[in-house]
């Protein structure tokens, strides 16, 4: 989990702010179809290349049946092995000769996919594209593979103890939620799932009205208008019932699962922010000062620089449609756990109690307002920095308004904040290793939603 945490961290820090306050980051046009299909476009003819990214709200794992774990991630997994009359081997094989990239992938929240194509093969890239979401052939072969090979990726996962502590933090935290289940699917449940799901996950959660897009790159608006229907047109509108919002469940627990390893990964999580909310920027300031920017944050000074405890501990925002997290990921040897889960509480004792320092506030903002330009380096960043935004329906201005939110945030703005949102005896933790002087208020035999 620490991986997934420190890309979730890189995401909200490097997506942010233009070097010049009054200037546009990105020249975002919304484009709508005639048939109503919207999308937002960075157009830019000076390679040719086309990036489309797109994004079915609310359609992810969270909507999978107990009894069918992993029927998203199936499905993201075989809708580009076969299409209309081209069996898996045909359809692979256009995508290959005309060096189209073309891939689904399914979050808890939502499912989506990516296509880039040069300019010159466009017009097949949105054919076989239109032809993966509207007829996608399901062949026993390519389904079957890729059960096989979920199943192997659970196997496999099951000697990592990082992956271990996702899932125990899912079940503590998400306890009795759909976000508790395993999105990746269980040993068992990919097993069970049919044909009939797969077509079934379509018909009734891909649709016109829940889908965002978004398109960089060597393509016009007029263009693009006539594309998006082209692609998206023929799908149908969808009712999808949402599962409900929730806070940590389980709040001040520690639970233990016990392997014979020399160090114990550490995963804990408290209530968040959303990122619509309008301290967000100012949390993302404390944040970076706290954990959030690796070296020279407070707990990699203290549990790493200071006592040579871990190798690197992060925190960061935990961001989901119905859950807003803030969490703190390290693993240390099982002799210093103890040592570590206290040092991270004594942080946020002081980080609560004591002003943050104008050096550390002019750091922060430094950073999280200077380093757009390294993160929008391809037409493919570019259309994943539009749908981000789309994805939690934030405007279209949204990275001039984060620039300006965040170089006006002050100090009396963060202590607030971080009243607000930091609260160490709201914290579930997860081990996995075998700590020592520990008491945890839960032990785990097995791991839940794997068999």
């Amino acid at each position: 989990m620490r991986t997934a945490l420190f890309f979730i961290l890189i995401v909200i820090f490097i997506l942010p702010a233009p070097l010049h306050a009054r200037d546009k980051v990105l020249d975002i046009q919304e484009v709508t179809s005639p048939g109503g299909i919207k999308a937002w476009l960075v157009e830019d003819h000076s390679i040719p290349i086309i990036a489309l990214k797109f994004s079915f709200k609310g359609a992810g794992a969270a909507l999978d049946p107990a009894d069918k774990q992993g029927l998203s991630r199936l499905v993201s997994n075989t809708m580009d092995e076969g299409a209309g009359d081209l069996d898996s081997q045909a359809f692979q094989k256009e995508l290959r000769d005309l060096s189209i990239g073309l891939s689904f992938g399914s979050g808890r929240d939502n499912f989506g996919g990516n296509l880039k194509t040069l300019t010159r093969n466009k017009e097949r890239a949105f054919e076989l594209m239109h032809l993966a979401l509207t007829e996608p052939r399901f062949d026993p072969e390519p389904v079957g593979r890729m059960i096989a090979s979920n199943q192997s990726r659970i196997r496999s996962s099951l000697s990592d103890p990082d992956w271990m502590a996702v899932r125990l933090l899912n079940d503590m935290a998400f306890e009795n939620h759909p976000y508790a289940l395993n999105s990746g699917g269980t040993l068992s449940t990919l097993q069970s799932i049919t044909v009939i799901d797969l077509e079934n996950f379509g018909k009734f959660r891909l649709g016109k009205n829940n889908l965002k897009i978004s398109v960089a790159g060597d393509i016009t608006p007029e263009e693009l208008a006539t594309t998006l229907d082209n692609i998206f047109g023929d799908l149908p509108d969808v009712s999808l019932t949402s599962p409900p919002d929730l806070e940590t469940q389980n709040q001040g627990q520690i639970a233990l699962y016990e392997r014979d390893i020399p160090q114990t990964v550490i995963e804990m999580i408290q209530p968040g922010i959303a990122r619509t909310d309008p301290d967000f920027h100012t949390a993302q300031i404390m944040n970076y000062v706290l954990g959030g920017s690796g070296f020279g944050s407070r707990l990699m000074e203290e549990v790493r620089e200071k006592r040579g405890l871990a190798y690197g501990i992060y925190s960061g925002f935990y961001l989901s449609d119905h859950f807003k997290g803030f969490s703190v990921s390290t693993s240390t040897a099982n002799t210093s756990v103890k040592q570590v889960l206290d040092i991270i509480k004594a942080e946020w004792t002081k980080m609560l109690n004591n002003p943050v320092s104008q050096e550390e506030i002019d750091n922060a903002k430094s950073y999280l307002i200077g380093s757009l330009p390294l993160s929008l380096t391809s037409t493919d960043s570019i259309a994943s920095l539009l749908l981000s935004i789309q994805a939690d329906d934030l405007p279209i201005d949204y990275l001039e308004q984060r620039n300006k939110n965040i170089g006006a945030a002050s100090a009396e703005d963060i202590a607030r904040v971080t009243k607000r949102i930091l609260a160490p005896e709201k914290f579930v933790t997860v081990l996995v290793g075998k700590p020592e002087g520990i008491a945890a208020t839960k032990t785990y035999e097995t791991l839940p939603n794997v068999e």
